[in-house]
């Protein structure tokens, strides 16, 4: 429909950005082996019936040639073959690279790898739209376009190759004789009558295969998206292997894993019985009712024909009227194993183009896929989320301001993505020489603070005031191991050329792995500590907070450990029921707080 080739049209642009790309010069070489192969199918088939023709006229020194002949035509042949499905492949690879460089961009930007599974529930499984729907819909495509320009090309200079030899022959008789049947009938030049078979035939299998298709689109989006949720199922129980292990959950995650292989086996089964009925009244068609008016056309014009054309000269007519009956009967052998390998040719070349209606209607599921992909991508880019029935989608009224050092949290709510509402309104101030503890019961809001801080959340009403992303770094309770070297995990999210240009050197990074310092040059002004030391012993945890506020840097930490009061100045107490209170954390807030844990 108009959507679907509105939207392929959209993605050809981005795979194909102008005619200097690398892309537009794959499909150029491409294009020009699907050509040179049609001349060449054209050739054979010349070939083929002058050795038949040697044969019938007992000719063995003409069939030796011939036959030298067709095997020298076997080696730039065999090449085209191969360097057809050479560029096929290297065209599908420059497709899908240029669709992942797009995708990864949109993927990456504004950090919609973790809105996307956090504020938005359109795509559930990212990877498999990244990876096995960009391969099939470029493949697919590059396929298609295969497997559709050489059947046209074919079908176009064939069809133009025998009409033109039906001329020559002279097929213009206003009768056609079958044995004893005479056929009369109104048509001037006997030569048409083939195509208009033909003509025919293709409409009545195009209008009858139209209407028995399946929608196999729909179908195989929805194998895809069962195929996907099968994936993320596994994936799931990998990630959280330890907790199923504690609870004893092996047998609901294997009647979970189950079901979901079963539900895709249904889907698949679905697509097999759907293709059973449809390729066989596919091959009903194009192999025996197209063999059948094949034969039909291939004899008229070798039956009607007179050997020459109608404005040949009387020499060239009294000559081919004169001809022996043998001779005759070689040069008919001739035109028939011609002309019936070129039309067999056409034939399947008509199949091809027939039959790729089915081809087509996948890629539309694997386009669809691929589109609402980059429309996700996109629009969580630019802020914009869609949910779930159950889940609220507020809307989004809050400012945010860039400041030089203070943070000023104004009336800002705390809103979890499913639309909770944690705190209704907090406000407080962060300013040079203070360090906040932030502590409460789990659920009450410290990481959500953190992550509205760090731009993850959004701020639905209210002001928030912060210095730039670049002067705050995160830290949190979950630790995260970089893949690479041990220097590259030091120095995340840097890489190495970031840590050359800020001159910092492996010495520098020997003495921070010794000294667990955590200075570096243009280091962060703020350091949100998400329990990011729960797992290091009080001595070790208090020399890492001690170096950090010599560093210069202002810490603001989520913790339970009374231990770390002495290394803040202030204290944000949730008290899980959306209330909240912020104080200096002197003598008396620690004596009050050691009488409450008591």
């Amino acid at each position: 429909n108009r959507v679907f080739f509105k939207r392929l049209w959209r993605l050809m642009k981005i795979l194909i950005p102008g005619v200097w790309s690398k892309e537009f010069v794959w499909l150029f070489l491409h294009s020009s082996a699907l050509v040179a192969r049609t001349f060449l199918s054209i050739i054979v088939a010349d070939l083929d019936g002058r050795m038949v023709r040697s044969i019938v006229r007992t000719d063995l020194w003409q069939f030796i040639l011939d036959l030298l002949k067709w095997l020298a035509l076997a080696i730039p042949a065999t090449f085209t073959n191969s360097a057809i499905r050479f560029c096929e492949s290297k065209q599908a690879l420059a497709f899908r690279t240029k669709l992942v460089e797009r995708a990864y961009d949109l993927y990456f930007k504004n950090q919609t790898y973790y809105r996307m599974g956090n504020m938005d529930g359109r795509i559930a499984n990212a990877d498999q739209s990244l990876t096995d729907d960009i391969h099939d819909f470029t493949s697919t495509v590059a396929h298609l376009y295969s497997h559709l320009t050489k059947p046209i090309l074919d079908i176009v200079l064939i069809t133009n190759t025998l009409v033109s030899r039906a001329k020559e022959r002279g097929a213009n008789s206003k009768y056609i004789t079958m044995g004893e049947l005479r056929c009369i009938y109104t048509c001037r030049n006997t030569w048409k009558l083939p195509g208009l078979i033909s003509f025919t035939t293709t409409l009545i299998t195009i209008n009858v295969l139209r209407a028995v298709s399946p929608k196999f689109g729909q179908l195989i989006a929805e194998r895809a998206a069962r195929k996907g949720y099968l994936r993320y199922i596994h994936s799931r129980i990998i990630q959280n292997a330890e907790e199923i292990a504690f609870y004893g959950g092996e047998k609901a995650e294997l009647s979970l894993l189950r079901r979901c292989y079963r539900s895709l086996v249904e889907q698949t089964n679905m697509i097999y019985l759907q293709r059973l009925w449809y390729v066989m009244v596919e091959q009903f068609f194009m192999k025996y009712m197209w063999s059948s008016a094949g034969m039909i056309m291939i004899a008229i014009p070798i039956l009607t024909a007179k050997g020459y054309a109608e404005n040949s000269s009387e020499q060239v007519m009294q000559e081919w009227d004169n001809k022996p009956e043998h001779e005759m009967i070689s040069i008919r052998t001739e035109a028939f194993t011609s002309s019936r390998n070129l039309l067999t040719t056409s034939a399947d070349a008509l199949e091809r183009v027939i039959s790729s209606y089915k081809e087509i209607t996948e890629l539309a599921g694997y386009t669809e896929r691929v589109w609402n992909m980059f429309d996700v991508f996109e629009e969580v880019s630019r802020g914009n989320y869609e949910r779930s029935a159950d889940c609220t989608v507020m809307e989004i009224n809050g400012d945010t301001e860039e400041t030089t050092r203070d943070i000023v949290v104004q009336n800002v709510p705390i809103i979890t993505p499913n639309g909770d509402v944690v705190v209704k309104s907090l406000y407080l101030q962060i300013s040079e020489g203070m360090h906040l503890l932030i502590t409460g019961p789990n659920g009450c809001g410290k990481s959500s603070l953190f992550r509205i801080l760090s731009g993850l959340w959004p701020v639905y009403s209210g002001l928030l005031k912060k210095p730039p992303p670049s002067s705050m770094f995160y830290i949190p309770q979950r630790p995260y191991m970089a893949i690479g070297t041990l220097r590259g995990q030091v120095i995340y999210p840097d890489t190495h050329e970031d840590m050359l240009a800020k001159g910092v050197t492996d010495e520098d990074l020997r003495r921070i792995l010794e000294t667990v310092h955590l200075k570096n040059q243009g280091g962060p002004m703020y350091a949100l500590l998400d329990e990011c030391t729960s797992a290091v012993s009080i001595d070790v945890e208090g020399k890492i907070f001690q170096a950090a506020k010599d560093a210069g840097i202002i810490l603001m930490s989520i913790s339970h450990r009374p231990s770390l009061w002495w290394y803040h100045t202030h204290i944000l107490q949730f008290d899980g029921e959306g209330g909240w209170v912020f104080n200096e954390l002197d003598s008396d807030t620690r004596y009050s707080l050691n009488e409450e844990k008591q």
